[in-house]
């Protein structure tokens, strides 16, 4: 669903850009976004990344041009401008040995950026405890895990301990789970409810609103008290062409509005910030139950209430 004229009293125009995001958070009457899905990389790791995404007509059939192809330097400052004014900068493991050090250099990351607020991240290995533990402490506010990527089964009883920490911190869990952009072995908001259903109380954030399987992924929030979904490249055009929403889309955000946060994926994003926010500007103003309180909860109240802030 693309943005519309404003149909609900207080939706202020969306943003026809980035350089009037600023406008539009100014009309709407917020200090700024708060996103709960950005990434920050190490170098090498996300020139590897950005050379993944280059092949992107042969991974996924369609192209996919990084628009902040930038220093990391550029990159914190576009944020900046935007009105950006919190993010967590999600990092993310393909093989055993790595998260732990991807948590360690995101740590270090996030100390020395403002505006960044501390992660980590997982994956099912022996000693998964011991560092996810020690970053809780230190201060994570938000763990990324990414099944898809990994390629890992969420429910490997080497996580357990991990899921059960989180449960008990109430540190919630940014999960790619949803088959989107493509299948993997253990991908499916099926799977992923199993998890749900050992650990009741984990708070998560089911990346890219479960994408395609929207469905299913309201089903789990509807279920979990503490599950919730991010609007990460959902809704936008680039998106549209290959997970198509629900034409009732807004009416069924009305009843879980309180569970939505904003997420974008910038960098890596085939597009400009601004249209993630007219995405969500124009559900805002499909639905009279929705119109500018959800927006606010949306773009700042309801991510800055999950991350602790």
């Amino acid at each position: 669903m693309t943005a519309a004229p404003a149909a609900v009293e207080g939706v202020p125009a969306p943003p026809q850009a980035d350089d009037d995001v600023p406008r539009f958070l100014a009309d709407l009457g917020v200090p700024g976004i708060v996103d709960v899905h950005v990434h920050f990389l190490p170098e090498p790791v996300l020139r590897k990344v950005w050379a993944y995404f280059d092949q992107a007509q042969t991974h996924y059939g369609m192209d996919w041009p990084i628009h902040y192809r930038t220093s990391e330097a550029d990159r914190v400052a576009t944020l900046q401008k935007l009105g950006v004014r919190t993010f967590a900068p999600l990092v993310y493991p393909h093989k055993p040995g790595m998260a732990r050090w991807l948590t360690d250099w995101i740590t270090e990351f996030a100390a020395a950026t403002p505006d960044a607020v501390a992660t980590a991240t997982l994956f099912p290995e022996s000693d998964v405890a011991d560092y996810v533990g020690a970053a809780v402490e230190a201060g994570a506010r938000v763990v990324k895990v990414h099944v898809q990527v990994g390629g890992f089964d969420p429910r490997d009883p080497l996580l357990r301990p991990a899921w059960g920490l989180l449960a008990d911190a109430g540190v919630p869990a940014v999960v790619h789970c949803g088959h989107g952009p493509l299948r993997g072995h253990y991908t499916g908001l099926d799977v992923f409810g199993e998890v749900l259903a050992e650990h009741p109380r984990l708070p998560v954030v089911l990346a890219h609103a479960g994408m395609p399987d929207f469905a299913g992924a309201l089903d789990l929030v509807h279920r979990y008290e503490n599950v919730h979904l991010d609007t990460t490249m959902v809704g936008t055009p680039f998106s549209l062409q290959m997970a198509p929403l629900p034409p009732d889309w807004p009416a069924l955000l009305a009843d879980v509005s309180e569970r939505v946060v904003f997420g974008s994926d910038f960098p890596n994003i085939p597009y400009a910030y601004a249209e993630q926010v007219r995405a969500v500007a124009g559900w805002a103003a499909a639905d009279q139950r929705l119109g500018p309180a959800f927006l606010r909860s949306v773009l700042h109240d309801a991510p800055r209430r999950l991350l602790a802030l």
